[in-house]
């Protein structure tokens, strides 16, 4: 890559997008402006709540006058001093007493409250007086029998000054209560302390800057990310849609500038902006909290709720932000190249932005912590991450650096190398833009298919398959607890299958004019290719239980799943034969799986995405389409392998065997794991091959473990060698899309 062409296309696109006032306004003018009027808005709104007045209306004011030595509770036209803890707050609130009967003054109370003519509204019952004397006669034995008067509070909540005079009232009644309580214990010569026997000395231990760096911690990072997702975005349209549009595109393709440098220029660009975004909504938020929230500190109860963010969370926000943007920008720029349109462009942001708003939120969760399963998700890790380091928790989030550091970076490359892609395809770059209709596309679809699917096709299918699971999985029968068995799983299995089955074989024979050929079913089978598949399944197992082992201790099943788990674990062992339940739950997945996944969405991915590519994302979705989390992170690596497994071989043969040998060894280890064991502590092979787990589970050691996933990598890496040498035509250039 020449550095210098790349820097010369990123001077050029920095000079076009300063030309773009819809770029500039959301990635400089909103930040500046957006800031300071929210913290302007949030002054406001606190001044309003501390300087507006409450009217206050008391129904059945004459009950008090009724109870002797009741301390007082309305002193004029306001609340008695005593009361309040702040004595400006007694201005805040006027009190009139009305009158009304006595089996009517609730009515009245609620009727004036929900007309306005008052904020709040205090209603003493006709037996107040008489409930207050019972209580301070009740006796040890029966004071539990006595129940207390009980004056009722009217407000509206629907009116904001109405809910807080409602809330001001309630706790000035409660300390009114507390000195009633107070006045009774004097009156019996009991002292008070007599009521509370004990007090908690509550002592927060976090230092003063943690405190305060507990609200911006989760609140930063979110914010920043977002706005580095945005600042991103819109730039990344303009650059690839925009150019469309204008025409300007094919002049930058036709100079002596490569794909790859040009894609870097534009990527530098997309960077660029997105971290002015997101460094200047920091900045701008730093000096609206400095300014304002200053203000608000000085308010009572305020102050401590919304300090100032401490400098060193924006000392590490800034140093976060490289690679988040880094990240945001390649994926930008990839979705980008694929709009034709600056429209269509705005469109596929709302996805990414749905894809990436729960990792970024998912740590504001209570519980959430870094860990080393949390540090592995990609942006959650590094928000994690930067929230430990904002709360001062430097020595614990230097333990999890390294995976988030590496996490990161293989997303930044997949991503880099996904826009590098998308700019090396004609058919994506020159595609017209036409008016989106589903009916109008479907028709296209079909009336212009080719011999085997597009990649639109393939999204199709796995649209169908998610769709289908979303739709009938609701419908499937429960199971009944303890009678259920081997006949409900056999059910359930075969209605899970067909959902993955039937959009496949619907997207085969509706969407290509070759449905073998998108299969494939259709090129030659060698029989040393279903030999190699079958021990190179074999030879991954051992492999495949340390990575289940590992994924269950990191992120560890929920007590629910684990009981749904081992009551399937019941079902399978009240089978009447090993071979049915092989031939159920080994081969049926195998066959149903791989047609839809490595024969309709690799044959369409492939075009799009290139074969490495087309096997990522078709892992992706194969690993998706398992229900548990955990098993889904296990079936995603295996996912890749069978993609390899057809991109070597062109044939869907092996990745069935290799799928089904996979599945039938291990539910034969799961059911015969003491067997097993006597044979190897017979072969005296037993603390050399397996190592015992929790549960009496038998598990792999790790040297065989290893040496088990090289064997498999060399085995499925000899596939289709026979054919090496031969010319071959790209997936992508080989069938119309």
């Amino acid at each position: 890559m020449n550095l210098r062409n790349v820097l010369w296309i990123w001077q050029r696109e920095i000079r076009d997008q300063f030309r773009d006032r819809r770029t500039l306004f959301m990635v400089a003018v909103l930040p500046v402006l957006m800031y300071p009027l929210l913290g302007t808005s949030m002054f406001q709104l606190a001044q309003f709540m501390r300087q507006t007045t409450g009217k206050v209306a008391i129904y059945g004011a004459d009950e008090l006058r009724d109870v002797e030595g009741l301390p007082a509770l309305v002193d004029g036209d306001r609340f008695a001093a005593d009361l309040f803890i702040d004595p400006e707050e007694r201005g805040r609130l006027k009190v009139e007493e009305r009158s009304a009967p006595a089996g009517e003054r609730l009515a009245m109370a609620e009727a004036a409250v929900a007309g306005g003519e008052i904020d709040a509204a205090i209603c003493f019952p006709d037996d107040f007086a008489e409930g207050v004397e019972r209580s301070r006669e009740a006796e040890t034995t029966d004071a539990a029998a006595v129940a207390p008067p009980q004056p009722a509070v009217r407000f509206n909540s629907s009116r904001e000054s109405s809910q807080l005079a409602g809330l001001r009232v309630t706790s000035l009644l409660r300390r009114w209560s507390d000195a009633v309580v107070a006045g009774n214990l004097r009156a019996r010569n009991v002292p008070i302390a007599a009521t509370q026997p004990f007090s908690v000395d509550q002592v927060d231990v976090a230092p003063k800057e943690s405190r305060n760096a507990q609200l911006w911690a989760k609140l930063l990072p979110f914010i920043v990310f977002l706005w580095a997702l945005t600042g991103a975005f819109y730039p990344a349209i303009d650059l690839c849609a925009g150019e469309k549009e204008r025409g300007t595109l094919e002049t930058l393709l036709a100079s002596p500038a490569r794909r790859s440098e040009i894609v870097g220029g534009k990527l530098l660009t997309v960077m660029t902006f997105s971290i002015f975004t997101a460094l200047l909504n920091l900045a701008s938020l730093a000096l609206t909290a400095k300014v304002l929230m200053g203000q608000l500190a000085g308010m009572a109860g305020l102050g401590a709720a919304f300090a100032p963010p401490p400098v060193s969370a924006m000392l590490w926000l800034v140093v976060a932000v490289l690679p988040m943007s880094a990240l945001f920008s390649a994926l930008s720029l990839a979705c980008a190249a694929y709009a034709r349109s600056t429209k269509e462009g705005q469109y596929y942001f709302m996805p990414l932005f749905l894809a990436a708003t729960p990792l970024m939120l998912m740590p504001t969760a209570p519980g959430v912590e870094l860990n080393l399963g949390n540090s592995l998700v990609p942006v959650m890790g590094l928000v994690l991450l930067l929230r430990a380091t904002i709360e001062g928790q430097v020595a614990q989030a230097a333990l999890y650096l390294a995976p988030v550091i590496a996490v990161t970076a293989v997303c930044c490359w997949l991503a880099m190398r996904w826009a590098v892609s998308q700019f090396n395809q004609e058919s994506v770059l020159f595609r017209e833009s036409e008016r989106f209709s589903p009916k109008a596309q479907l028709a296209a679809m079909v009336r212009r298919r080719g011999e085997t699917p597009s990649a639109a096709a393939a999204m199709a299918c796995v649209a169908g398959i998610f769709l289908l699971r979303s739709l009938l999985t609701p419908l499937m029968p429960a199971p009944i607890q303890g009678e259920s068995g081997f006949g409900y799983l056999a059910v359930l299995t075969i209605l899970s299958q067909l959902q993955i089955l039937a959009p496949a074989l619907a997207v085969a024979w509706l969407l290509t004019r070759d449905p073998l050929r998108s299969l494939l079913l259709k090129g030659p089978v060698r029989g040393r290719d279903i030999a190699v598949a079958a021990l190179a399944a074999l030879c991954l197992i051992p492999l495949s239980e340390r990575l289940k082992t590992g994924i269950q201790g990191l992120y560890p099943l929920p007590e629910g799943v684990e009981a749904q788990l081992g009551e399937v674990s019941r079902w399978i062992t009240d089978s009447p034969s090993i071979a049915l339940t092989v031939l159920l739950l080994a081969v049926l997945p195998a066959v149903c799986e791989e047609l839809a996944f490595r024969g309709v969405v690799l044959s369409g991915l492939r075009k799009s995405l290139g074969d490495l590519g087309g096997v990522l994302m078709t892992a992706v979705f194969f690993g998706a389409a398992h229900t548990v989390l955990q098993q889904s992170l296990a079936a995603a690596p295996v996912g890749f392998l069978l993609g390899l497994i057809a991109v070597r071989t062109g044939s869907l043969i092996p990745c069935v065997v290799f799928h089904a040998v996979y599945n039938a060894l291990q539910l034969v280890s799961a059911l015969n794991a003491e067997a097993i064991r006597n044979v190897a502590a017979s072969w005296g092979v037993h603390d050399m091959v397996f190592i015992e787990m929790p549960a009496e589970q038998l598990g792999y050691a790790t040297p065989f473990a290893i040496l088990g996933g090289v064997a498999a990598a060399g085995l499925i890496w000899a596939l289709g060698s026979h054919d090496r040498g031969k010319p071959q035509v790209a997936a992508r250039l080989g069938t119309a899309s």
